[in-house]
C-alpha cells in the first residue's frame, strides 16, 4: 500500500512553531495549490488549501526559511486525526505529514523557464524558435 502526497504551491502564512513534550520542534503551515478549468464556457480557478506538518530538523529548516508566499515542493503522507471538542462533538483534520520540502524560488519569481518566457541566452522573440 502507498500513502504519498506531492504538492507544489505557495505558503498561505508563515509557519507556526511549537514543541513536542520531548522538546522537538514542530511546524504547521498551509500550502495553496491552484487549478483552472472551463465550466459553461467560463474559466474557473479553484484554490485548494493543504495543512502541512513537519517535525524535527525539517521543522527547524521550515521555521527558519519559509515565509508567506514562498513557492515550495512538499512530499509526505496523508494523515487524518480526530478529537472531541469541548461540546463532545467529534472533529477531524486531514494533514500532510511532510518528510521532504524544497524551496522552489522567491515569492513571485519563476524558478524555471515557462513556455511564455524566452530561454536564457538572448532569444528575444519566441515566434522565431522552431518548436
Amino acid at each position: 500500500m502507498i500513502n504519498k502526497a506531492i504538492l507544489v504551491g505557495r505558503l498561505g502564512a508563515d509557519p507556526e512553531v511549537r514543541y513536542s513534550t520531548d522538546g522537538a520542534m514542530i511546524t504547521n503551515f498551509t500550502v495553496a495549490t491552484d487549478e483552472s478549468y472551463t465550466k459553461n464556457g467560463d474559466k474557473v480557478q479553484k484554490t485548494e488549501w493543504h495543512k502541512i506538518v513537519t517535525f524535527g530538523k525539517l521543522a527547524e529548516i521550515c521555521a527558519k526559511y519559509l515565509v508567506k508566499g514562498k513557492l515550495v515542493y512538499i512530499e509526505g503522507k496523508i494523515q487524518t486525526r480526530s478529537w472531541e471538542d469541548k461540546e463532545g462533538v467529534k472533529k477531524y483534520s486531514t494533514e500532510i505529514i511532510a518528510n521532504t520540502m524544497k524551496m522552489l524560488g522567491d515569492k513571485g519569481q519563476p524558478t524555471t523557464q515557462g513556455a511564455n518566457q524566452p530561454p536564457s541566452g538572448g532569444v528575444d522573440d519566441l515566434e522565431d524558435v522552431p518548436f
